[in-house]
């Protein structure tokens, strides 16, 4: 059963501006996501700003937004095939798991201007007969 759906986009300029403020992409990113993003070169702003996008519509999906959520809890990388997932720590996972949630599908995009990020968050799996 679907618990929500997150949509958001995020204009790339925002996280070039990021990039000049110290200390703020920390504040913002786990150091997993920073060091993946970095090892993309040129284009390490268009991955963050993918990640930022997925933050902000996890928090849409799981209905309450992201006050209260430590940003830095939600830690978005890719797996072996390269595709996104969002894996949660702290709060973020608390907020989660009072969504009602229990599995999370993430999609990115991006090009040159914009960074977009879909977010979809299932429950109600335990007992489901496939």
């Amino acid at each position: 059963m679907i618990v929500g759906i997150g949509l958001d986009v995020v204009h790339v300029s925002r996280l070039e501006r990021w990039e000049k403020i110290p200390g703020l992409l920390d504040r913002y990113f786990h150091p997993e996501e920073l060091a993946a993003a970095m090892s993309r070169g040129s284009g390490a702003t268009l991955s963050l700003a993918a990640r930022f996008a997925a933050k902000e519509a996890f928090g849409k999906a799981i209905g309450t937004g992201l006050s209260g959520i430590t940003l830095k809890n939600i830690l978005v990388l890719n797996n072996h095939n390269g595709k996104p997932c969002i894996h949660l720590f702290g709060n973020a996972l608390e907020a989660f798991e009072k969504s009602g949630g229990e599995q999370v599908h993430l999609s990115l995009t991006h090009e040159r201007d914009n960074a977009l990020a879909m977010v979809v968050v299932e429950g109600g799996l335990h007992g489901v007969q496939g």
